[in-house]
């Protein structure tokens, strides 16, 4: 290991204690395989995983490595067969030409505290000038306005971390605002792939995000990566981003190939071939527009195909997991197993329709809409077999308003048709018909009360 100057001696991006994790997951590994050739000399610079930096150092020729972290460096000169230099990048010294630059956790973290002023276009130009003739440049950025900016959840969310330490507003390392704005600052031809759900953890990274069954993919990975509290639902934000075109523009983050070919989908398979979109986003379309007739045509449909399945396939044949094309169905990927049999996949769809604050044409109570749901296929569900969910409320805050402000308008339209027939009764009380037919049926009624006493009375002597 060689210290070059501006090293972090009493920090770590592989552990951190107040700091983003270093950049991994399987997409990044995915874009390695199909760029990296075996007689390569690379050039890794920035915090990545040790799994990455073993795929790297496996597959290549020889790889150098810089890490800011100076408990980084020694762990990685420990693991990893190839150089390990520690310090800033403006510090890195001349080392030659490489056939491969990596910098998939992006620019802002090659510099330290005490580097001095660098821009985000300096540190590209460093990046630039070690890679050889005809040679490949892998570099990531962050999106400063991406998707989770929109789903931020409260202002404590934005206190600066220890690693945001103020720096000079000229000497920023962050990217230009904005997909067109890194590409044309970036000066070459490249590919750019929009990397969701964040850096430290690429699930996928796409070259061109659209397509149902795309944006079924990446909302999977926006649900997974924001388990708490929400502004807005991230698995509806998702969808409907990718659905309106703007995936590569609200991407949190890109990787930007030069000079090689970047697989469209990284990785391979992450997203399911052939057309069709999913049942639940098929349903949820029609419960917006209270097409009851498209659900009753396709919840039976849905149900019939799951009862051909294997137990073990049914399990997971989840409305959010089954891509149906016309009247054929077949399923999206893998998914967690759910108990109940169709009672439970069709109680699971009703608990994410209500977490989505999404609007059903029927009284809104789980139970109840399950059982409705199951009979139109002709099942009755007992209360022994009922899959409970308890407590089901939108995720976001927005659905949360949405829902109540939704209730409540439901609320005031039924007092307003309350009073009104309230009124209408009234009037007819007032009647003359009424009072007439009243007077005449009174006695009536009274004489048929005595009589039915005295047979009584009759009956028990």
């Amino acid at each position: 290991m060689l210290m070059v100057g501006a090293e972090m001696l009493n920090w770590s991006d592989l552990h951190p204690v107040d700091g983003r994790a270093a950049a991994g997951g399987p997409a990044p590994a995915a874009l390695m395989d199909a760029v990296l050739k075996p007689t390569d000399k690379v050039l890794v610079v920035g915090p990545h995983s040790l799994a990455l930096l073993k795929q790297v150092a496996a597959t290549v020729s020889a790889v150098d490595i810089l890490v800011r972290s100076a408990p980084d460096a020694e762990q990685i000169a420990a693991t990893i067969e190839g150089r390990v230099f520690c310090g800033a990048i403006d510090r890195f010294p001349e080392t030659g030409l490489y056939d491969v630059v990596v910098a998939l956790d992006g620019l802002p973290r090659l510099v330290g505290p005490d580097t001095a002023t660098l821009s985000w276009l300096d540190a590209l130009a460093l990046l630039k000038a070690r890679v050889a003739p005809r040679g490949r440049l892998l570099v990531a950025a962050a999106n400063a306005f991406g998707v989770e900016r929109l789903l931020q959840p409260d202002v404590t969310a934005t206190v600066p971390r220890d690693e945001d330490w103020p720096r000079d507003l000229a000497g920023s390392v962050q990217p230009p605002p904005g997909l067109k704005a890194v590409t044309a600052a970036l000066g070459m031809p490249a590919m750019a792939c929009s990397v969701y759900p964040d850096l430290t953890e690429a699930q996928v990274a796409l070259v061109d995000p659209t397509g149902p069954l795309t944006a079924t993919t990446i909302a999977r990975t926006m649900a997974d990566r924001f388990g708490g509290p929400a502004l807005l639902d991230p698995y509806r934000l998702a969808q409907d981003s990718v659905a309106a075109g703007l995936g590569a523009e609200l991407a949190p983050a890109w990787y930007f190939v030069v000079g090689a070919p970047a697989p469209k989908v990284l990785p391979a398979g992450a997203v399911p071939q052939g057309p069709g979109v999913l049942l639940e986003e098929l349903l949820l379309a029609a419960l917006r527009i209270d097409d009851q007739a498209a659900i009753r045509r396709t919840v039976p449909a849905y149900v019939t195909w799951l009862a051909s399945l294997d137990m073990d396939t049914a399990a997971i044949a989840s409305a959010d997991n089954v891509i149906v094309d016309g009247r054929s169905f077949r399923l999206f990927g893998a998914a967690e197993p759910v108990a109940g049999g169709v009672v439970g996949q069709l109680a699971r769809f009703v608990r994410r329709s209500l977490e989505m604050g999404s609007r059903f044409p029927w009284p809104a109570d789980p139970q109840e809409l399950t059982a409705r749901l199951a009979s139109m296929a002709g099942i009755t569900v007992r209360e022994q077999y009922f899959v409970a969910y308890s407590n089901v409320e939108p995720v976001g805050s927005a659905e949360q308003l949405a829902t109540i402000a939704r209730l409540s308008q439901e609320l005031a339209d039924a007092n307003e048709r309350a009073s009104w027939f309230e009124s209408q009764l009234d009037g007819i009380r007032r009647s003359r018909p009424y009072r007439i037919g009243h007077a005449v049926l009174n006695p009536a009624r009274v004489i048929l009360k005595r009589a039915r006493r005295a047979a009584r009375s009759l009956r028990g002597r």
